[in-house]
């Protein structure tokens, strides 16, 4: 399954997903620094869809907010 998801790096608001009218927005501590949101949101998304972390990885979008994601089953 690919999503896209927006992602709200270095959030006080976080670690949580939410949905709004374009999809979903995931809010993480981690700063844009070095791949630390990146790693966040597939720690997140894992929890959230209840598979393993391995099974979520970014496609797309890997310094950008906006990003495609890839969930194996």
């Amino acid at each position: 399954m690919r999503i896209v998801v927006r992602v709200k790096p270095g959030s006080s608001k976080g670690p949580l997903v939410e949905s709004d009218e374009e999809g979903l927005v995931v809010f993480v501590r981690e700063k844009a620094i070095d791949g630390g949101a990146n790693e966040g949101v597939t720690k997140l998304l894992a929890e959230h869809f209840g598979v393993a972390k391995s099974k979520v990885r970014v496609v797309r979008g890997h310094t950008a907010r906006i990003k495609q994601i890839e969930i194996d089953d």
